[in-house]
């Protein structure tokens, strides 16, 4: 039971990782392209990072939790 919930959100998770860097190639490329969802994801990911890396050690800790546990 649990393998098959862990199997559907590492699904889901990958299919966001995807979303996530198309939106991010399409804001770099076209724009205007996301202009219908109204999303700054480039500039999103970048208040992310700067976020993490403004907390110091606790943001590097965390940072590094993120990464793990998306292998």
């Amino acid at each position: 039971m649990f393998s098959s919930l862990t199997g559907m959100l590492r699904s889901g998770i990958d299919v966001a990782l995807v979303l996530v860097g198309l939106g991010v190639v399409l804001q770099i490329l076209f724009p205007d392209a996301l202009a219908f969802i109204n999303a700054d994801v480039a500039g999103n990911l970048i208040d992310l990072i700067n976020q993490f890396s403004g907390a110091g050690l606790i943001g590097v800790i965390a940072a590094l939790i993120v990464v793990d546990q998306l292998k």
